[in-house]
């Protein structure tokens, strides 16, 4: 019979054994790709200033196939302090929402949204569909 500590060491092995399986699986099945979600958690410090970023961002993320998932709403925080504002643009795929974050035209819009808001920003995979 097993100790708790060897149970739950037989435990962790076989879920790090299945993640890797399943990341070995992932890089070999592309297709099983699932889409790319951008978030935004942020704080407009300078609503004004921010104008231009909100009137021209839609227009450098449509190309990559981004599209509006969350902008904005009411916000339920069960546990900690959330930012006063979220978005999350979803995209076909982590390489198109790279790419759009990566773009000359968002680029240009980057230092309005920097100078304009505190933010925290990143992008997370998503599961295949």
């Amino acid at each position: 019979m097993l100790s708790r500590k060897s149970c739950a060491t037989v435990a962790l092995a076989a879920a790090l054994a299945a993640l890797s399986l399943h990341g070995a699986q992932g890089q070999t099945n592309p297709s099983a790709e699932g889409p790319a979600i951008y978030v935004s958690e942020f704080e407009i410090t300078d609503p004004e200033g921010m104008a231009p970023y909100r009137a021209q961002v839609d227009a450098t993320f449509a190309p990559f196939g981004g599209r509006y998932i969350v902008r904005g709403g009411h916000v339920v925080s069960q546990e900690g302090t959330p930012n006063k504002r979220i978005v999350m643009i979803e995209f076909p795929s982590m390489a198109q929402a790279l790419a759009w974050y990566d773009s000359p035209a968002y680029a240009a819009l980057k230092p309005i949204r920097h100078k304009s808001a505190t933010s925290r920003v990143y992008t997370v995979q998503g599961t295949p569909r």
